[in-house]
């Protein structure tokens, strides 16, 4: 087996390009042309979308399927939209931070990391994506004013109304507006509600505000450039597919 790309964009799939020799590109074409499934038609209709809506101009999709009899599929695509996702990764100056670094975070960042968790607000924003791996109730401490019930919606179940998955904040302060609804656009008002519903404390002081927002800030990581950048497409051959508008 082999690695590579499937690029595509808005016109479908363009081109097969891989590691490996290009007369298994060709094998590749053929097969995605000889079998159009519906699943196949299903999947090219998906990855568009995601190229489209998704991940701009052109969606790269690392494949390391080549070799098997029906790459282009469902759970295939999904592997590898999973494979490249998990190295968008954006390390920051908390990373140093984390990794014993003490002078990466300013005074006011690292207060307000202190503050952050003597509120508690660590108890839902864990682990090294600083929350996003759980779901809590909006309105914790006393009702948040919202229609939205929640994961209800789709459960059916009372003791999942109001909640909600509860976000990342790594590059929170690039993610506006925040909530489930959207409602709040700047990053001080969320974070007033948060503290006021979610937590014992209630109020954060001015300073301590402040400083929670300067370490809010400090999550924000770099974008890994040569990762993301559009990648060039394989000159074309005899066996590469013409693209597939349908």
């Amino acid at each position: 087996m082999f690695s590579g790309t499937l690029v595509t964009s808005g016109q479908g799939i363009v081109e097969i390009a891989a590691t490996g020799p290009r007369t298994e590109l060709g094998k590749i074409g053929k097969q995605a042309k000889a079998e159009p499934t519906m699943l196949q038609t299903e999947t090219r209709r998906i990855v568009r979308l995601l190229a489209i809506t998704g991940l701009g101009a052109c969606c790269v999709v690392v494949v390391a399927f080549a070799l098997t009899r029906d790459p282009i599929t469902f759970a295939n695509v999904a592997r590898a939209i999973g494979a490249f996702e998990r190295k968008l990764v954006t390390p920051g100056r908390f990373d140093k931070f984390l990794g014993g670094d003490t002078s990466a975070l300013t005074d006011p960042e690292a207060k307000g990391l202190a503050a952050f968790m003597d509120a508690g607000c660590v108890a839902c924003h864990m682990g090294p994506t600083v929350g996003g791996t759980m779901y809590q109730k909006l309105g914790l401490m006393k009702p948040y004013p919202t229609k939205d019930e929640g994961r209800f919606q789709e459960t059916k179940n009372e003791a999942d109304k109001f909640f909600f998955k509860v976000p990342s904040l790594r590059n929170i302060d690039k993610t506006a507006p925040y909530f489930h609804d959207g409602s709040l656009p700047q990053l001080e008002d969320a974070v007033k509600v948060m503290v006021e519903y979610q937590t014992a404390k209630g109020k954060f002081s001015d300073e301590e505000l402040q400083n929670v927002l300067a370490f809010l800030k400090s999550l924000t990581g770099e974008l890994p450039g040569d990762y993301i950048k559009e990648p060039a497409a394989l000159p074309p051959s005899k066996t590469t597919p013409k693209p597939d508008p349908s």
